[in-house]
């Protein structure tokens, strides 16, 4: 992945998580994925391209990997520290998106908050605030 290389907050968090699928991946471990094959699943990534970025994030401290197989080799991809403070630019884009880009289609966009909702309880606050869950009594 090409680097801006420039002295701009903006432009060195573009560095780590700019590129076509680094965010859809973090979005994944948000939502619980940890293996390959279920980033591969949720979002239709190459594998050359998925080993390169998961290879990436983890040299930028992102990511860790962890073996949970020798034969054969398997590992699982867990958020560090510095990945886990990504949430709110993960929840920041996928607010704008349910915002500005479902506008022909609210039903999916209601499934796609409610499922956001479902998975990363730390969305709640924002997803009721915006107004696309209402939260049923005796939910939390």
């Amino acid at each position: 992945m090409r680097k801006y290389s420039q002295d701009c907050p903006i432009a060195r968090t573009l560095d780590v998580v700019g590129d076509r699928w680094t965010l859809l991946i973090l979005r994944d471990m948000f939502m619980g994925s940890s293996k390959f094959g279920e980033f591969r699943e949720n979002s239709s990534i190459p594998p050359k391209v998925l080993s390169a970025r998961l290879k990436l994030l983890m040299e930028d401290g992102v990511i860790e990997r962890k073996v949970y197989s020798e034969h054969p080799l398997r590992a699982e991809y867990h958020l560090t520290e510095r990945g886990r403070s990504l949430l709110p630019v993960v929840l920041a884009v996928g607010q704008w998106g349910l915002e500005n880009e479902f506008d022909d289609d609210p039903e999916t966009r209601d499934a796609v908050a409610g499922i956001i909702y479902e998975h990363i309880p730390e969305s709640r606050p924002i997803l009721e605030e915006a107004g696309f869950v209402v939260r049923r009594a005796g939910t939390d």
